[in-house]
């Protein structure tokens, strides 16, 4: 597997797996991004210009076995870069959605976002690629000193999903974002670090699920 750091990917580019060569995905990122092949990416499927990967689960390795949860959990061990996993979300593999959800949003800590088809998941990579540009254009825009790393990529996403929590509505997921940091240190805190952002119910609600 290539190791963190190893691929430098410039902006507006999109570095993917040759095995994606002549696929749905490949063919509609053709002409919105620059999307490049590479040899070797090992368990990563597409990477983005802010050190972050994207591992595409797709309906046939769902309904094949164990195979794609092994991959995930050697990804998480094995690098430092972020990882967003895409599952394909159909009638077939919808069986299996909870249980991906949990092993990646709970257990791995990574940012899970369902598309339907390869078309939908080439349009949320578009999305992505320009997301990231956005955000290095506005912090050249700022203190020139101060350098961030463009890893609010997740961000959108990372709301979307504490959005799902009950009881939880745009302002708490918000406030409990910026409390903890990550899906993976909110989903470790205990009822009574909750309660501090949250009070008393909201935290018990969100400890449950």
């Amino acid at each position: 597997p290539v190791t963190a750091g190893s691929i430098v990917v410039p902006y507006g580019h999109v570095i993917g797996n040759e095995k994606w060569r002549g696929s749905e995905i490949a063919q509609r990122l053709q002409g919105k991004i620059r999307l490049i092949f590479e040899d070797g990416l090992g368990l990563v499927d597409f990477h983005l210009p802010n050190r972050t990967c994207i591992l595409y689960i797709s309906e046939a390795d769902l309904v094949a076995g164990d195979e794609f949860k092994r991959r995930l959990v050697r990804f998480r061990n094995a690098s430092s870069l972020g990882g967003i996993v895409i599952v394909e979300k159909t009638q077939i593999s919808d069986q299996y959605f909870l249980t991906v959800q949990k092993l990646v949003v709970l257990e791995l800590g990574m940012v899970l976002l369902p598309v339907a088809n390869q078309g939908e998941a080439s349009q949320l990579i578009t999305q992505l690629v320009s997301f990231c540009v956005r955000e290095q254009s506005k912090d050249h825009n700022s203190n020139p000193f101060i350098r961030k790393q463009c890893s609010q990529l997740a961000e959108p996403s990372v709301f979307r999903t504490v959005q799902q929590i009950p009881g939880v509505g745009k302002t708490k997921a918000l406030l409990l974002l910026q409390h903890f940091g990550s899906i993976h240190r909110l989903c470790n805190a205990s009822v009574k670090e909750l309660e501090l952002v949250v009070g008393q119910t909201v935290a018990q609600q969100i400890y449950a699920f």
